[in-house]
């Protein structure tokens, strides 16, 4: 593993903010959810240009990064380089793991999708620092989401895998606790945390859950 995801407990909310979903800016969003005790951020924008996600990303950056939260930019290896940002994450249509990891660096994380067994298998072999699997439920904030993998995918990858796993797509609060019992070493949340009034209240509950839940498994 090129970098140290796994030397230290991953955190167990996984943060996505994505600006066309939010109700205040994002660097806002970012500050109220660190000061909740999240450490882990992704930055997902899917509808504009490389230099205003450059831009939003410095601005995540400048907010957090002093208070220990790493900041991952989807898709773009290049932005998450320039920006300083923590890392990348990339999906399957993305750039391969070794080319982001080119790009980016040894230092930053580089965490990739997956949604079958297959896929699942080649992330292994990479030097991919985290793997997500999902989508565990339905989710609405994907245009062409995958077929859905449900919570015994978890299980699956878990028995396959000592990388961090990240679940992603349709986690609640009421349906987070079996994802980590299963496995998951984070959730990574959006709707929740965008569509809240008080996405802080909202991160706390999930990290109180977390403690619960991966203490039983522990």
């Amino acid at each position: 593993m090129a970098a140290s995801a796994a030397s230290s407990r991953f955190p167990p909310l996984y943060a996505i903010i994505d600006p066309s979903l939010a109700r205040i800016p994002s660097a806002l969003i970012a500050e109220k959810l660190a000061d909740a005790g999240v450490r882990l951020i992704q930055l997902r924008n899917k509808k504009c240009g490389a230099g205003e996600l450059l831009a939003k990303t410095r601005q995540l950056v400048a907010a957090v990064a002093h208070r220990g939260v790493k900041i991952i930019v989807n898709d773009r290896p290049d932005v998450a380089a320039i920006a300083e940002a923590s890392g990348v994450h990339v999906g399957q249509e993305d750039l391969p793991v070794e080319e982001a990891r080119r790009i980016c660096g040894v230092n930053r994380w580089v965490g990739v999708s997956t949604h079958n067994i297959e896929q699942l298998r080649e992330a292994i072999a990479t030097s991919a620092d985290y793997i997500a699997v999902g989508p565990i439920f339905p989710t609405s904030t994907k245009e062409n989401p995958d077929p859905l993998v449900g919570v015994e995918f978890v299980r699956v990858a878990r028995k396959m895998t000592d990388k961090p796993l990240v679940a992603i797509g349709g986690i609640t609060l009421a349906t987070a606790a079996d994802v980590w019992k299963a496995g998951a070493d984070s959730v990574a949340v959006i709707s929740d945390l965008m569509s809240a009034i008080d996405p802080a209240g909202v991160a706390r509950d999930y990290l109180k859950a977390a403690e619960r839940a991966l203490s039983l498994r522990e």
